[in-house]
């Protein structure tokens, strides 16, 4: 069960990379209603067109080429599972390679046609914050 959640992640990388919009969005619930948050602070989304806008904004910014997975923790709870993860988005930004770090939390649920993700959450690390502080200094 874990390799099905965990083959969201992959399927995800491949749209998203594709810039396969249709193909991104059949990964969210459409049962529910879905939440997206972004690293920029003007992205909060509620909805499945607030997310879709989201997602065709970065789509036009730049290009990802490659999702490099580092860390991934599946919790499951029923017909529902919470997975956090870190990783680094590869990409194409005004013609300038560009790595960038994020952490995600992802919650699913289980559906007939398999898992759905029903909130993302992306973040980026909190500069100016030594290892083994809780707050940054900078």
């Amino acid at each position: 069960m874990q390799q099905e959640i965990l083959d969201t992640f992959e399927s995800y990388a491949e749209t998203y990379c594709g810039k396969d919009i249709d193909g991104l969005m059949a990964l969210f619930d459409d049962e529910s209603n879905i939440s997206l948050i972004g690293t920029g602070a003007d992205e909060l989304c509620a909805d499945r067109a607030a997310a879709r806008r989201l997602f065709e904004r970065n789509f036009a910014e730049a290009t990802a080429h490659r999702f490099e997975w580092h860390w991934r923790q599946v919790t499951l709870m029923g017909d529902a599972a919470v997975v956090a993860a870190t990783l680094t988005i590869h990409l194409d930004l005004d013609g300038q390679a560009i790595s960038v770090p994020i952490r995600w939390t992802v919650t699913m649920i289980r559906r007939a046609d398999g898992w759905k993700w029903t909130h993302r959450h992306a973040s980026s690390a909190a500069g100016g914050q030594a290892d083994g502080a809780a707050y940054p200094t900078d």
